[in-house]
């Protein structure tokens, strides 16, 4: 439990301080003092498999999702920008179902939340038990479990997975 919440803290400073781009003494004492009360009120809710943080490969792969991500985001903004402006463009907006392979917490909530910032999809609900999720799509290829999660899920789900599971 102490390592638990010993990481933490480091991870919360070592933002705090990429964050504020400085190193001056009062930049690093409130660093300390927000770390220590995130981490005092919030600890216990976020790190629960600490041993994954010393793999130096999650953390690679965690390098390779941020392009990824940033490029389906960057395609989804010119996708949903062409449906405004080109009335002809079809919306047929609905809300699918799709399957995920990821069953911890946070890999879930990195997934629905990847999922929500990219123009044109929403996560609406996690089914956890049995490992489905709800989105809202502003133009419903396909209505058919495996198709729609190929479409949504597979492109984040693939490195997530090697990230948090």
């Amino acid at each position: 439990m102490m390592m638990k919440r010993l990481v933490y803290f480091v991870f919360i400073l070592a933002l705090w301080l990429l964050l504020s781009s400085s190193l001056d003494l009062q930049h690093l004492v409130a660093g300390v003092l927000v770390a220590f009360l995130v981490t005092v009120f919030t600890g216990d809710m976020f790190i629960n498999r600490p041993h994954l943080l010393k793999s130096p490969a999650r953390y690679l792969w965690f390098a390779y999702y941020i392009p990824l991500f940033v490029w389906e985001c960057f395609k989804a903004n010119i996708d949903v920008a062409y449906r405004v402006v080109h009335p002809r463009r079809p919306i047929r907006p609905g809300i699918v179902k799709v399957k995920t392979r990821l069953k911890s917490e946070i890999g879930l909530t990195f997934l629905a939340n990847s999922i929500t910032l990219t123009p044109g999809t929403m996560s609406v609900d996690i089914d956890k038990e049995n490992g489905f999720l709800y989105i809202h799509w502003i133009n419903v290829k396909d209505d058919d479990i495996d198709k729609a999660t190929a479409h949504i899920v597979t492109k984040f789900e693939d490195v997530l997975e090697r990230i948090f599971e």
